[in-house]
């Protein structure tokens, strides 16, 4: 097997990984009536996987830094799997809670790892490309995940989503373990030293970008569901097709940005994503408040997830190259990021919808993107100064 398909292969796991996390968004009413809670409150789960995920995923990588990568991958993705069996297996909102702890925990390794073996793996000039894959995985959920447990929900209740995820999961574990060779670990570094990287000024500014940007994304996407269904009015099966075509638009955005990040470079490819996510999200708002068209919602749909998923590898790519030598914990302190800033989205939307209106989720969303755009420029401006702390 090639290094390419090997990538391709990281990049599948890592969709197993964001359907488990994205898939939640897409059957809030199904678990919001079975366990008899409130949507929002079901939308709290986002924010408890995202939560352990930032968390502990800095602590799980820094333990085993020395570990050999494929056998950590395949114990990770052994740990992801038992999360998903106890997610089918046990009752109860609380049960189902530490089920989405264990599954976080496996997750974060996953895909810290695979996006760790792409880089190391591929070409020198291919590098943000087989990022831009991986992280392709992690979207491509949006694409097939998301749809796809909305389907499997309907048809078969929602704990079935999670059986199946198990299943997949450790027939993951034995393909990786035969696939993938063996890449050595960095070299330990302390978790205090790993925070140490912080006061480095550029991996502050470059973390701040990720943590507004998906932040802002994160509070609309997270409640995209009632939003889709009492706002924008789309019935079931359209709600369905904007599913679909919003993940699409994740997977050629993300694809697009790795390639635009390799020939045009970090900032013109940041900047120009961030921008049309802001016009995009401004334009929808608009739109489900003035118009019946479900065609241009839509259209309006895919601008939106093209531009936010466009900056995923050029976020993971301007990292690495602020400090080449620790790509694994630069890689680590950003998925990080991601997480605390989905947690943060989730957290602030849900307060959004129970004291404003599902309807605004989509304007606070775009004030964390317009301030990540801010923070590209002054990032932008300090290393033109050649300012590195």
């Amino acid at each position: 097997m090639t290094s390419t398909w090997k990538i391709y292969l990281l990049a599948l796991v890592s969709f197993l990984v964001g359907t488990s996390e994205y898939v939640i968004s897409g059957i809030l009413d199904q678990i919001s009536d079975t366990l008899g809670i409130s949507v929002t409150s079901a939308g709290q789960l986002v924010t408890i996987f995202s939560l352990v995920y930032a968390i502990c995923t800095p602590v799980l990588m820094a333990l085993t830094a020395k570990m050999e990568r494929q056998k950590l991958l395949v114990l990770a993705m052994g740990i992801f799997a038992l999360g998903n069996g106890l997610s089918f297996v046990l009752p109860g909102y609380e049960l189902f809670v530490l089920a989405r702890v264990v599954m976080a925990l496996g997750a974060g390794m996953v895909v810290v790892t695979a996006l760790d073996i792409a880089a190391k793996i591929a070409a020198p000039s291919k590098q943000a490309s087989a990022i831009a894959t991986v992280v392709m995985g992690f979207t491509a959920s949006l694409i097939i995940g998301v749809p796809l447990g909305r389907i499997v929900a309907v048809e078969f209740g929602w704990k079935s989503v999670f059986g199946f995820l198990a299943l997949a999961g450790l027939l993951a574990m034995v393909v990786l373990y035969m696939a993938i060779p063996k890449v050595k670990g960095d070299k330990p570094v302390p978790l205090s030293k790993q925070l140490a990287f912080l006061k480095n000024g550029r991996v502050t500014l470059g973390l701040a970008i990720t943590f507004f940007w998906l932040g802002g994304y994160s509070i609309a996407y997270t409640y995209i569901l009632p939003y889709l269904l009492n706002v924008a009015g789309l019935n079931e099966d359209l709600l369905r097709l904007a599913l679909l075509t919003f993940g699409i638009a994740s997977l050629v955005g993300s694809k697009f940005g790795g390639f635009s990040t390799d020939k045009w470079g970090v900032f013109p490819t940041l900047t120009g994503g961030l921008f049309l996510h802001v016009v995009a999200l401004i334009f929808l708002s608009i739109a489900v408040s003035f118009t019946d068209s479900w065609l241009l919602i839509l259209g309006l749909l895919i601008l939106w997830s093209f531009a936010a998923w466009s900056t995923g590898p050029t976020q993971q790519f301007n990292l690495v190259q602020i400090e080449p030598n620790f790509s694994g914990i630069m890689l680590s302190l950003n998925q990080s990021m991601m997480q605390l800033s989905m947690a943060a989205g989730a957290g602030i939307g849900g307060i959004i919808v129970n004291q404003v209106s599902v309807s605004s989720i989509t304007w606070f969303g775009m004030i964390g993107v317009i301030l990540a755009m801010i923070i590209a420029f002054i990032l932008k401006s300090r290393m033109n100064e050649g300012n590195l702390n």
